[in-house]
């Protein structure tokens, strides 16, 4: 049983589990820490470098992050501090944890995992995945092939992005009702229909577990789906994108690099933990 360790890092929190890349399922109980505040690099490393010691891994590890990921290195920030843009993001965290580490855009990561195990196998044409949480992440897909960092959570919707407007978060910190927040939703989907027509939209994150609260309200001509890996496609998809770049998965993973683990372990201080709630940490 081919297992790598997931790591889902969001402007929330960091989540983690050991999967079974050949089924998606995951082999342990996700841990969860909360996502450090300021979300600097020094502190997001510590927690990461706790993630990995609480499942005592030493081996690959594949991590997402909500930004444009190249070669490893963070172009943007979205949800974590500024200072993250220019760092080479897989190699701060082999740092920390002393594993080798693969870094891929978090919903790059959640789409290719429902592209491989859940709601977007076997489909053919333009699909996208959007995960909703602390904002909004995009995954697009053309015949199965990933068009990576779309990052379309970015998108304007009047004077201001989508996910100032749309994504989970705002529906909670505003105590938006289903109707009013689907609605809001609405727009943004339409808009990428209007854009790009896909066939198939998926929904992930923490609310697609509360689909039937709001996904009959949305009027896209392009099917609309929950996500069947809910909130754990990102650490599947994490794993995928690690097997990927060691060249043993015949996934359509995202591109990745993989930043090597330093000889020596150091001792990392704890950071505080938090409940197994299913908050929604991405995107």
């Amino acid at each position: 049983m081919p297992t790598l360790l997931g790591i889902d890092i969001g402007g929330t929190g960091m989540k983690a589990a050991p999967v079974d890349t050949n089924t998606g399922d995951l082999i342990a109980p996700r841990h969860r820490i909360l996502t450090p505040h300021p979300a600097v690099p020094n502190s997001m490393a510590r927690v990461f470098a706790e993630l990995t010691t609480h499942f005592d891994w030493t081996g690959r590890v594949g991590a997402t992050f909500p930004a444009v990921v190249k070669a490893g290195v963070a172009r943007t920030a979205a949800n974590i501090d500024r200072s993250w843009i220019g760092t080479d993001v897989a190699a701060t965290f082999a740092r920390s944890s002393h594993c080798d580490v693969t870094v891929v855009n978090d919903a790059d990561a959640a789409g290719v995992a429902e592209m491989e195990f859940g709601a977007g196998k076997g489909q053919t044409g333009v699909v996208m995945m959007i995960t909703l949480g602390t904002g909004i992440g995009s995954a697009l897909f053309v015949d199965g092939v990933l068009v990576p960092n779309t990052e379309l959570g970015h998108l304007k919707l009047g004077k201001r992005e989508a996910e100032a407007r749309a994504s989970d978060s705002v529906r909670q910190r505003l105590g938006l009702s289903w109707g009013k927040w689907a609605r809001r939703l609405d727009a943004y989907l339409l808009e990428l229909e209007r854009l790009l027509s896909p066939d198939l939209f998926i929904l992930g994150g923490g609310v697609s577990k509360k689909s039937d609260r709001f996904v009959h309200r949305l009027t896209t001509n392009a099917e609309v789906v929950p996500a069947k890996l809910l909130n754990e496609a990102g650490i599947v998809g994490a794993a995928l994108a690690a097997q990927k770049a060691n060249g043993t998965s015949p996934t359509p993973a995202p591109a990745a690099t993989t930043a090597a683990a330093p000889a020596a372990k150091a001792t990392v201080p704890p950071a505080p933990t938090a409940p197994r709630d299913g908050t929604p940490s991405s995107a």
